[in-house]
């Protein structure tokens, strides 16, 4: 069975996610941006009304992985408030300037994130030696690689996401993401050997408000991106069969 996890950054997306048959939310803000860690009231308004786990973003800015020691504290804060607000895991991903895993600040926000789960997301798709990134996150610990397979989307990556499939060996999952869809999802999944795939589902919505002022004219003010039920159930259908 495959698990489709759905990251979303609003709280209308959680409810659309979940009755469409999201197995897990990864939670952010600024999906635009790649997805930065969310306000702590997000999180605590996912968890109270999510009915599947909850993992949520660490992500202290956008840019590159290359985190300053003040980052770093800023993630193991967000960790720290993750946790206490009920969250079931945390997402993160921590590069040195080589472009290979970060495994000193991989260690500490791993003993930060003790009972959590943990997934490593696409900072391992800018790793210029992809095999010795997946030891490193296995033997840090972490339960999940979310990746594209090094490429710009899942279906182009995936003859390398089967190649991390292989190399892991069921000593850590592989959840395939990045230009993820319902023509696209089964031969990924065949190619692949993935059992989990994470998209956003995302469309643009007009906004409810009945009267628009001159502020209102402004393109970022006419639509709301969120999650769309029609892309999520037709995902659903075609990763039925698997």
């Amino acid at each position: 069975m495959i698990n489709v996890e759905v990251c979303i950054d609003n709280i209308e997306s959680l409810f659309t996610a979940q009755k469409s048959g999201a197995g897990r939310i990864e939670l952010c803000s600024s999906l635009a941006l790649g997805g930065l860690t969310p306000s702590s009231g997000l999180i605590e308004l996912a968890v109270k009304h999510a009915s599947v786990p909850v993992y949520t973003m660490i992500r202290p800015r956008d840019g590159d992985f290359l985190y300053s020691s003040f980052e770093v504290e800023m993630m193991l804060k967000e960790i720290h408030s993750a946790r206490s607000l009920g969250a079931q895991g945390v997402v993160f991903g921590v590069l040195n300037e080589d472009a290979q895993i970060d495994k000193d600040i991989l260690k500490s926000l791993m003993r930060e994130s003790a009972g959590l789960g943990v997934t490593f997301h696409r900072a391992i798709d800018c790793c210029r030696d992809v095999h010795s990134a997946v030891e490193a996150v296995m033997s840090a610990g972490c339960e999940r690689i979310l990746t594209s397979g090094l490429a710009d989307n899942a279906y182009d990556g995936r003859a390398v996401i089967n190649q991390m499939v292989k190399q892991s060996a069921g000593r850590l999952s592989v959840m395939a993401g990045a230009g993820i869809n319902s023509d696209n999802v089964g031969m990924i999944i065949k190619e692949s050997g993935i059992c989990e795939v994470h998209l956003s589902g995302k469309k643009l919505r007009a906004s409810h408000m009945k009267k628009i002022t001159a502020c209102g004219k402004l393109p970022e003010f006419l639509s709301i991106n969120v999650t769309d039920a029609d892309n999520i159930d037709m995902l659903k259908s075609a990763v039925n069969p698997f």
